[in-house]
């Protein structure tokens, strides 16, 4: 497990205040706020450390204001449901005593029933991929050659090691974005190996899962993160669980922008394992609106 990953797993190791309150830390990972899978992935650890014997089979979020990176978060869950198979709990996010974020999660015990999924696409694996490290170094080099005034901090959040290995099937310069199909393929991992706890790993893919969805929205139109004429946020956040899975394993992103309009875009997202098994889905609509010259 690198240093990013043991930072990470400390950060989803929230801090106990009070029955039903709990308190975590941020880390700058050179947004303009705090990252959204960050806070998603915390607010579903408050939920599960008042869950017994059910793992979370889906959540939904709203993210209502920017983060302050500097600041700690406090969670706060209610807990509006316990049922024999399935569980209900809501969550706020809260900053300088306004939410941040509002999370309903619910879980359920194991049951067997039927089963059926939409197949995985044939695309390369990882491995055929190969690293891509410094394909994407080179992509900055040339950045901050054309724009001396590149940011520092996003030089070094674009550098820094991560806590997330990740493959592209159709790698792009972000820095030079060209417009492309309403859609994109990722492998991703956690950079080592994490505990056999199948509850860590739904709140791990949790905050991985906000990588790259919103981004897919943004193809079509020739822009990304980078893009200094676009104003780039999530609004919201679903994800379900459909079957365990190990996030230090590879795992497949295969996302896709069915439409944009109203200075919003709509991201969807099947994760699948190496073997082909669907094993999350997520859906999420983002604020993608241009800046007017002044």
């Amino acid at each position: 497990m690198n240093r990013c990953l043991t930072d990470l797993c400390n950060l989803l190791d929230l801090e106990p205040l009070e029955d039903n309150l709990f308190r975590g830390e941020s880390r700058d990972l050179g947004g303009r706020s705090v990252f959204g899978g960050q806070v998603i992935s915390q607010a579903l650890v408050a939920a599960t450390r008042t869950v017994d014997a059910q793992l979370p089979h889906s959540l939904h979020a709203y993210f209502l204001r920017p983060g302050d990176m500097e600041v700690p978060i406090v969670y706060e869950v209610d807990r509006v449901r316990d049922g024999r198979s399935f569980t209900t709990r809501r969550v706020q996010a809260i900053q300088h005593g306004q939410p941040i974020l509002s999370l309903m999660a619910s879980f359920q015990r194991p049951e067997a029933g039927f089963e059926h999924q939409m197949p995985m696409p044939p695309v390369p694996t990882a491995a055929q991929l190969g690293d891509q490290r410094q394909q994407r170094l080179k992509w900055l080099e040339d950045e901050v050659a054309r724009n001396p005034a590149f940011p520092e901090r996003l030089r070094i959040a674009f550098t820094r090691e991560q806590a997330f290995e990740f493959a592209w099937v159709d790698a792009s310069d972000p820095f030079q974005p060209q417009p492309g199909p309403p859609q994109q393929g990722i492998w991703f991992r956690a950079a080592g190996r994490l505990p056999d706890d199948p509850m860590l790993h739904r709140c791990v893919l949790a905050y991985a899962s906000d990588f790259n969805l919103a981004s897919t929205a943004l193809i079509p139109h020739a822009r990304s993160w980078f893009s200094a004429d676009m104003i780039v946020a999530s609004i919201d956040h679903a994800l379900w669980f459909h079957r365990d899975m190990r996030v230090d394993d590879w795992l497949f992103y295969a996302m896709d922008t069915p439409t944009a309009q109203s200075v919003r875009g709509m991201s969807r997202g099947l994760i699948y394992d190496q073997q082909g098994r669907l094993v999350a889905s997520a859906a999420q609509e983002c604020l993608m609106r241009p800046i007017k010259p002044t």
